[in-house]
């Protein structure tokens, strides 16, 4: 049977067979974990940055490399596009040749800069130290047709993973890379990262007002200030204001701080994707009477980020295409390999007297979902099925 369902998960690529969750578990009753994509709740979040932001919209796609997600992006008219590594430039590449490549990684190996500039012709890299200035200047061949995107980072809490601790320069640092760049003839530009569920919109107020000093100081004038991304998915303890909050502080402070008004550009990974998506595991097991549910997915499967930062994700039960209702009881629950890490770290609630073939429903997990998936134990990472109503 898990083969046959295999069969027929891949067998909908691209397609809409089912319209909701309750369809999936009523009709094809995966005994394989699956992801639920909603490309329309895709496009909706796309919409709401291409018409509130300010500027460039340019997809992280860490985030949901997943070949529908980057698809739905590109018809929903994103054109630009952050990526990390050869191989994501390259995956781009080879779908949407169209599309204007970021390679904001700082760190970056020689022959991946070569190779990205020359066969893919990317044309815009990050960078936070003058030995990556002078490697991207030799994998070049000292081209002044580049777009270098400085990257600094200020002292700073309120967020769930602290981009800072790996990356960014001093602001007196940065002032003086723009004057290396401005020497080679190249383009100039800021760009910063004010760490993953950003709750505060006044944060990135903050970083534009530093980016602003950068620039006096630099005495170089910035083509654009790149905010980077942590705008926050609204998990159910997640408490921040609504995105178009953040894009209103964000354009107020490019205006306030900056004379020349450089362009702006974001790169949402989590903000744009979470919602698009859900998990849908089956209970393969249970134990102390309820109180214990084992999955055939944890966390080294789509859970993975659970074991590195507590985000409630939404959860619902369901049973033969019916949704389970009714009182709810707080349950461990664990993956289905034999390591004892592969647990959800804090008591899920679920409707009392759930059973082996049950399943829940997990929701928000088009970020870092699919995307950091393995293959430990010899269980594979999950299938995705489109669905034309989201979570």
């Amino acid at each position: 049977m898990s083969g046959q369902v295999s069969g027929l998960l891949r067998s909908y690529e691209g397609a809409y067979p089912y319209t909701h969750c309750r369809d999936v578990t009523r009709s094809l009753k995966p005994t394989e974990p699956v992801y639920l994509f909603s490309p329309s709740s895709l496009r909706q979040r796309a919409l709401s940055f291409q018409q509130s932001f300010p500027g460039i919209v340019s997809y992280a796609l860490k985030a949901n490399p997943e070949n529908r997600v980057v698809d739905t992006l590109v018809e929903q008219g994103i054109r630009h596009f952050d990526v990390a590594s050869i191989g994501e430039v390259a995956a781009v590449a080879a779908r949407h040749p169209e599309a204007t490549l970021h390679f904001n990684n700082p760190v970056k190996p020689y022959e991946a800069i070569e190779q990205s500039y020359r066969q893919y012709g990317v044309r815009s890299f990050a960078l936070d130290e003058a030995a990556e200035f002078d490697k991207i200047r030799r994998a070049t061949g000292n081209a002044s047709d580049i777009l270098y995107s400085v990257r600094f980072k200020l002292g700073h809490g309120g967020a769930s993973y602290d981009f800072g601790s790996k990356f960014g320069c001093s602001p007196y640092k940065a002032a003086a890379l723009l004057r290396l760049v401005a020497a080679s003839g190249a383009r100039a530009a800021l760009t910063f990262h004010p760490g993953s569920q950003c709750t505060d919109p006044q944060m990135y107020a903050r970083y534009l007002r530093a980016a602003a000093r950068i620039a006096a100081l630099s005495g170089v004038d910035l083509e654009q200030v790149n905010v980077g991304g942590g705008f926050p998915e609204y998990y159910e303890n997640t408490l921040a204001p609504q995105l178009q909050h953040y894009f209103s502080v964000i354009e107020q402070a490019r205006d306030t701080y900056f004379n020349n008004k450089p362009q702006l550009m974001c790169e949402p990974g989590r903000g744009m994707v979470a919602s698009s998506v859900s998990l849908l595991a089956r209970v393969i097991h249970v134990r102390d009477h309820g109180r214990s549910l084992f999955l055939n997915d944890g966390v080294y499967g789509g859970l993975q980020e659970q074991s590195l930062v507590d985000l409630h994700l939404p959860v619902k039960a369901w049973r033969e295409g019916q949704l389970l209702l009714g009182p709810s009881v707080d349950c461990h629950v664990f993956g289905p390999t034999c390591d004892p890490v592969d647990r959800i770290s804090r008591q899920i609630a679920v409707p009392a007297h759930m059973k082996t073939g049950d399943y829940l429903e997990i929701g928000l997990l088009g970020a870092y979902g699919s995307a950091t998936c393995t293959a430990f134990n010899g269980f594979r990472p999950a299938l995705y099925v489109d669905v034309a109503n989201g979570f």
